[in-house]
């Protein structure tokens, strides 16, 4: 008896250890996990056409990831940050030399022309004043703007140590898939297949409503670009979908609409300010939770409450995180209220 209990504290030290060890790589373990269960079927139909070379396809479909998510991501962090420099050495020169000239198109804005080239020269004549009275805040400022930075940067790195696990994903899945269903079952038993199922649905549909609202704000995006005429659309869209992925993707729309307003073109830009706001950013309301709610047995307001309660509680992450959670609780509760009541006793005859 004394033995059995050493060994179980043995056991749950190692394990703790274990998890410990893991724990700077769970969230990168996860994407690998969620995106290589997203693209299965296209892993298992690449086995198929290489003749049941599983490393083999599982080696192209990791770099096929790797060009088309990690690179990107890659090139848009430098790029941010290029222009993170720029703007710091423009605030330098804006203290040392003040503004420049105001723009040509400053004068034609219609109405409003006179007064905003009287605020341009105002600002430049009380530039020296107002960066005195804003240098206590501009260290705070550059503080917060190196923690999101950094932020970003890690971001950026898990997303891309886990296109590099993701190998192991595609080669080991159906070991790995065999060894979670028998944990599953030494802890709930025969319903370990039903719960496996539900697990891989909802994580299926999820999938599929971040990737089609992504594709599907990509294309209205590029609906809009060449309505309004903005150069190299088709690049522009490719982004859109990457910072739809990210959950951002005003940082497209948002400059074309400035570069539209300082080329001129406020009827365009008008356009494009109203399309990006109501129609690419408005269709991530209605269209991701339709998707992941469609084919499953979850109420709607289960599925809402998983996406948005995820995303507040555990980040990006938790867009998946937290449905799988909520329909594990509700399809258990839903099981526990169904069971067949526990027969009461019958009622003994007490003796007088």
């Amino acid at each position: 008896m004394f033995d059995n209990l050493l060994l179980r504290i043995l056991l749950i030290f190692l394990l703790g250890a274990s998890l410990w060890v893991m724990a700077p790589f769970w969230t990168a373990l996860f994407w690998a996990a969620v995106l290589a269960f997203a693209s299965w079927p296209l892993m298992r139909l690449l086995t198929r056409l290489l003749g049941g070379r599983e490393a083999l396809a599982a080696g192209l479909l990791t770099a096929l990831w790797i060009v088309l998510v990690a690179l990107p991501l890659l090139w848009l962090g430098f790029g941010l940050a290029e222009k993170m420099r720029a703007g710091v050495e423009l605030v330098k020169n804006l203290q040392v030399s003040g503004l420049p000239p105001p723009p040509p198109w400053l004068a034609r804005t219609p109405l409003i022309g006179d007064r905003l080239i009287g605020w341009w020269y105002s600002l430049d004549q009380q530039g020296v004043a107002m960066f005195a009275n804003l240098k206590p805040y501009m260290g705070q400022m550059g503080n917060w703007v190196l923690a999101r930075s950094a932020k970003l940067a890690g971001g950026i790195f898990e997303l891309v140590l886990s296109l590099v696990l993701i190998f192991f994903f595609y080669r080991d899945g159906r070991r790995l898939e065999h060894f979670a269903y028998q944990v599953l079952e030494r802890l709930i038993g025969p319903r370990a297949e039903h719960y496996m199922e539900l697990i891989a649905g909802t994580v299926q549909r999820v999938v599929n409503g971040v990737i089609g609202t992504a594709a599907a704000q990509a294309i209205l995006a590029l609906i809009g670009f060449l309505i309004a005429g903005v150069p190299g659309a088709f690049i522009l869209g490719g982004l859109t979908f990457v910072c739809s992925l990210l959950m951002f993707p005003p940082l497209i729309w948002g400059p074309a609409t400035v570069w539209l307003f300082l080329q001129g073109n406020y009827g365009y830009g008008v356009f494009l300010a109203i399309w990006g706001f109501f129609v690419i950013s408005g269709v991530d309301n209605i269209l991701k939770p339709y998707l992941i709610s469609r084919g499953g047995n979850l109420p709607l307001v289960v599925v809402l409450l998983g996406v948005l309660g995820g995303l507040l509680s555990f980040g990006f992450i938790g867009l998946f995180l937290g449905p799988v959670l909520l329909a594990v609780v509700y399809n258990l509760v839903s099981d526990w209220i169904e069971s067949p009541k526990r027969a009461l006793p019958p009622p003994t005859d007490k003796a007088p």
